[in-house]
């Protein structure tokens, strides 16, 4: 798909030269297919079926987790996104550690979302969740979930609260004090 972009743009270039509008567009196209193309191999990705990542909603090490289930092609888990990794930051001296839990689709994962890590550079800790057994594995991680993304888990030791909502930073960090009191 890039590769005829940029191949309609270079046509484009070479017809209508004088077109300053025209070259405009091919120098962002271009700019955009180098952009996406650019090296994400270090961005590495933990990928775990349910019986892999389930470790990750059973610690019990004193410390509260938060955990989020997200994906790139939901604009409202994009939307919240700074808020976890601003909680993380300011959190991490409070023993709170956030787990971003990503559902992208395998055929996602070069093209958006290391690409989306790497840009937004993500400090939280990354990773995916790659089991086709939803029916199976939702209801594992809270009963009353319907499978609808933004959710988030917040945990420490035997308590813990499940959130099939958005947040905003205040709200977030309301319900993470919940936890250190």
């Amino acid at each position: 798909m890039k590769l005829k972009a940029l191949f309609v743009a270079i046509l484009l270039m070479a017809s209508c030269k004088e077109n300053s509008k025209i070259t405009e567009v091919v120098k962002e196209t271009t700019k955009e297919v180098a952009v996406n193309t650019s090296e994400t191999n270090d961005v590495k990705l933990e990928i775990y079926d349910f019986a892999g990542f389930e470790q990750f909603l059973n610690k019990k090490d004193d410390k509260t987790y938060v955990v989020n289930f997200w994906a790139t092609w939901c604009a409202p888990c994009v939307k919240e996104l700074p808020y976890f990794e601003k909680l993380n930051s300011e959190y991490q001296s409070k023993n709170v550690e956030v787990i971003l839990v990503s559902l992208d689709f395998p055929h996602m994962y070069d093209k958006k979302l290391k690409p989306f890590i790497k840009e937004n550079a993500l400090k939280s800790k990354v990773i995916v969740l790659e089991d086709p057994d939803m029916n199976s594995w939702i209801p594992k991680v809270d009963k009353g979930w319907s499978g609808s993304i933004p959710a988030t888990v917040i945990y420490k030791n035997d308590t813990s609260r499940f959130y099939e909502q958005s947040f905003n930073y205040e709200e977030l960090q309301q319900e993470v004090n919940q936890f250190l009191k």
